[in-house]
């Protein structure tokens, strides 16, 4: 682990979606360890549970069949045999693997889940999964074949597994047989004890795994929106008065108050935006005595004017969604819970995915708005009609002579590609929940979607994550033509910390590389403005 590397306890405190999102991209960064105290619920809970078993009690998933098969009882000398048998049946998923992140997020929210003591398992189990994690084996998991039903049995299938030793696992890069990795490291392969298998596999970790990755980087998301405005409108030299706070006084919503405050931010000090035409000091433009044009509009389009309502709402959502997540991944959700307390189990529905399918279809209807405004500005700075004066498609300036002016495309291409990213984004953005199937015999008759939707959710925020590196791409360019030192001190930063990866459009060129690089920017928080004042 590096210097700088973060030991988190499970089982006990609070994990949060940061912390998470840390380790699942820079997994050498953060180590994960069971608290003392989880330790001891989680030995509890397993001696209650092998109690109950050696005392001939019919549990469900334990001693019993799952699903609509919990009617049929089995001798408790077969308890171990139904275990193995759910990590071979429940192996049904299909598709693509999911992304590495997402996988190492489904394992620690896995960990803790079982770390709070009340699924009957061992401590030897939580403690194999937690050294998968440690060692960054990542087994193949197929990304479909759940409905967030009886939780992720299918996906998290895979993570068990690896446990057993068996199926796939990524180590540095490089597909390895399960058996392999884990002999070579000294550990596993686990053999499963009565409900231990099921406790794996019957919960949402791997819906809430998208989830939080998809949390922090639409939490990114606001700021880069906001930055992607900014410099439209000093690209645009546009009217910054739209952002003043008083205008948002009247509708106090925090997160669009919060917008307007972090585009004022973005926009102090000389610059090419300008202020609101219509205080009476100076020579404000009068009606006079006849109909005659106005030097400068009086308010921008919609997508300039209320970029605080739209990127407000995505600001509000992101709080909510941030609090119910965070609940999620710090509960047990699988079935039967076990109470050495009282000796008591209890069966229920806490692997139901709907508060995680609630907050990914409201997130990605709020993300995908933000990506239909940045394409409509970036509609603005790209069409000779409406930008101000600025080139066509904003390619490179030429005088009158220059014989290659006529065959110098801009933006064109890369404007389409905009348009279909976020007509995709649009059309991902239809509420997932919605879609409930009665499956299992109807023993499963209303299912979440949780995990679809969170999949669509993360699907959106990297759509509009692109829009928003050709919205800067563009931009970048707008101000190379209006000359980058005119331009506000946050805007010129931003400028310079684009092009230190990206070089001006000076001939028509592919652009696909150009735009990966500012995703690269996007996701890493590197444009955020953290030298130009409070936020």
């Amino acid at each position: 682990m590096k210097p700088d590397g973060k030991t988190v306890t499970l089982g006990v405190r609070t994990l949060t979606p940061e912390e998470i999102t840390r380790f699942a991209e820079r997994p050498s960064e953060t180590r994960f360890v069971l608290d003392e105290r989880a330790t001891h619920r989680i030995d509890a809970g397993a001696a209650l549970r092998q109690k109950l078993v050696d005392a001939g009690l019919p549990l469900y998933g334990v001693t019993t069949g799952f699903g609509d098969s919990a009617r049929r009882v089995i001798p408790k000398d077969k308890a171990e045999a139904l275990q193995r048998d759910v990590l071979a049946f429940h192996l049904a998923g299909v598709g693509p693997p999911a992304p590495a992140e997402v996988v190492r997020a489904a394992m620690v929210i896995r960990a803790n889940c079982l770390a709070r003591g009340s699924s009957g398992v061992r401590r030897e189990l939580v403690e194999l999964l937690l050294a998968c994690v440690a060692h960054d084996l990542v087994p193949a998991v197929p990304q479909r074949g759940s409905v967030g039903a009886s939780g992720d049995l299918t996906p998290l299938c895979y993570i068990a597994n690896l446990l057993a030793g068996r199926g796939e696992v990524t180590v540095h890069g490089e597909r390895r047989p399960a058996d392999d990795a884990l002999r070579e490291r000294g550990l596993g392969p686990w053999e499963p004890e009565p409900k231990e298998a099921l406790a794996l596999v019957n919960g949402t970790s791997f819906s809430s795994a998208y989830a939080v990755i998809t949390l922090e980087r639409a939490t990114r998301l606001v700021t880069v929106a906001e930055l992607c405005t900014a410099m439209a409108c000093e690209s645009l030299c546009a009217d910054r008065g739209h952002y003043d706070p008083v205008i948002h006084q009247h509708k106090p919503h925090p997160g669009q108050q919060a917008s307007a405050v972090g585009l004022l931010a973005l926009l102090d000090g000389p610059g090419l935006s300008r202020d609101h035409p219509f205080p009476l000091e100076g020579k404000p433009q009068t009606i006079g005595d006849s109909v005659r044009e106005l030097e400068l509009p009086i308010q921008e389009p919609y997508s300039l004017r209320c970029a605080p309502q739209v990127i407000g709402v995505l600001r509000d959502t992101l709080t909510w969604v941030r609090r119910w997540v965070t609940v999620e991944i710090n509960s047990v959700d699988d079935n039967p819970l076990f109470d050495p307390g009282t000796e008591a189990v209890y069966t229920g529905g806490n692997f139901y995915a709907g508060h995680i399918g609630q907050a990914m279809d409201a997130l990605k209807i709020a993300v995908a708005n933000v990506g239909d405004l940045l394409d409509r500005q970036l509609q603005l700075l790209v069409d000779e009609k409406y930008n101000r004066g600025l080139t066509p498609n904003l390619q490179p300036s030429t005088d009158g002579d220059d014989p290659e002016a006529g065959v110098r495309f801009g933006f064109k291409a890369a404007q389409i590609t905009c348009s279909a990213l976020t007509a995709e984004a649009l059309k991902s953005a239809v509420p997932a929940t919605l879609f409930s199937r009665s499956t299992e015999c109807h023993n499963q008759d209303k299912v979440s979607m949780g995990t679809i939707a969170a999949r669509d959710a993360y699907a959106v925020v990297d759509l509009v994550e692109h829009v928003a590196a050709v919205h800067l791409l563009a931009g970048c360019q707008a101000i190379d033509l209006r000359g980058t030192d005119r331009a506000a001190n946050a805007v010129q930063r931003m400028h310079r910390i684009v092009r230190d990866r990206v070089p001006a459009l000076d001939d028509d060129r592919r652009m696909d590389a150009d735009m990966e690089a500012v995703v690269s920017l996007i996701r890493t928080g590197a444009l955020h403005p953290i030298d130009d004042g409070p936020r």
